[in-house]
């Protein structure tokens, strides 16, 4: 019943089915799970990964991705640069994509520089959009694709389309915790 020619045929029949080591750097032909801002995050900062981003939150700050999903109640404020782009919540900055789909949920305020562009039935889009062969490639013209939104404080420009953005201040009667990694600060409500 137990023979040591069975034991080695066990070993040679589940060696093939050993998986190869990843090799770093490179992507695998199946796609994995994406990173998730979830809807209870705040991103002050950019965000940039090698692989697929969904946010369902809330991020201010220019996110580079492979493929971006943004959710119905996700809320963007900069620019967002992959090759595939499908927006159904809010965006307010210049969006470069390979494939931009715009879903009948979607809010869009600014420029978009596409290779395919589709806009669903229903969807909001003030801004305007370009075709471009190479849309990932081409540097954004700054601050004049960007819409401009009033904010408070003193008028005076610096002129620079590339001025770091202030500082954001927590709400007075909030208690937050702060993580700070690597220029990215997540706000999450403290624990009760």
């Amino acid at each position: 019943m137990f023979s040591r020619s069975k034991d080695k045929d066990t070993e040679k029949a589940a060696a093939p089915m050993a998986a190869p080591a990843p090799v770093p750097g490179k992507r695998p032909g199946t796609r994995t799970a994406p990173s998730i801002i979830s809807n209870d995050l705040v991103v002050h900062g950019n965000l940039t990964a090698t692989g697929d981003i969904q946010v369902d939150g809330t991020v201010e700050g220019d996110i580079r991705s492979q493929s971006l999903t943004i959710g119905e109640k996700a809320s963007i404020t900069g620019e967002v640069v992959a090759d595939d782009i499908v927006i159904r919540g809010r965006v307010i900055g210049t969006i470069r994509g390979r494939r931009v789909q715009l879903s009948s949920t979607c809010h869009v305020e600014g420029d978009i520089l596409h290779e395919a562009l589709a806009v669903e039935t229903g969807a909001f889009f003030e801004g305007s959009c370009r075709h471009s062969d190479d849309p990932i490639g081409q540097a954004s013209s700054g601050a004049s694709l960007r819409p401009s939104a009033p904010r408070p404080g003193p008028a005076a420009n610096s002129g620079t389309a590339d001025a770091p953005r202030p500082a954001p201040r927590a709400a007075l009667g909030e208690s937050p915790v702060v993580v700070n990694d690597g220029g990215v600060v997540v706000k999450r409500p403290a624990a009760q």
